[in-house]
């Protein structure tokens, strides 16, 4: 069995932000996964914790479909998108990212301006945050832990005790 070891140029024309005129959260990961683009929405690969996360902080029922999560974001006003609209990268490895063009935040904020909080998840988004749409925006962004099973050190429990802080 061969591993392609090739970077693939990866954008996010395929899945675009989500987001309403009523979202008041705004979370951004650093780029959507293999399993994500696949599935075109966030957050999709079934071993990632995202949506059953949040499903504990928000005391509702797990959403498992795409348009369950769709319904479940709009109804707590979270919108959905990531740090980086276009790189090079292997697979879904965000260690391996390069080339970095960031989305264009200010002009989402300017679109969307119910828009008060913002959060990154995992580590890489936080530093591409900080890097790219920081300077652009001024507004700090909360990090949150990663919700990839790949973040085997923190468990469910400590995942939903970090999250909580979107009640906020």
């Amino acid at each position: 069995m061969t591993i392609n070891k090739t970077k693939q140029k990866v954008d996010h024309k395929s899945i675009p932000p989500f987001i309403n005129k009523d979202s008041y959260t705004l979370i951004l990961g650093s780029l959507p996964s293999v399993a994500s683009r696949k599935d075109r929405f966030f957050y999709a690969h079934p071993q990632n914790r995202f949506f059953k996360i949040l499903s504990f902080v928000f005391n509702q029922e797990e959403p498992k479909t795409i348009e369950e999560r769709k319904a479940f974001l709009i109804k707590n006003k979270i919108a959905l998108y990531d740090v980086v609209f276009a790189c090079d990268i292997y697979g879904s490895s965000d260690a391996t990212i390069e080339n970095v063009e960031p989305i264009n935040l200010e002009e989402i904020l300017t679109e969307y301006p119910n828009i008060k909080k913002i959060y990154t998840t995992g580590k890489k988004a936080k530093e591409l945050y900080d890097k790219y749409l920081l300077p652009q925006t001024g507004i700090e962004a909360i990090s949150l832990p990663s919700s990839s099973s790949a973040n085997a050190s923190m468990s469910l429990d400590k995942l939903v005790e970090a999250y909580k802080v979107i009640l906020k």
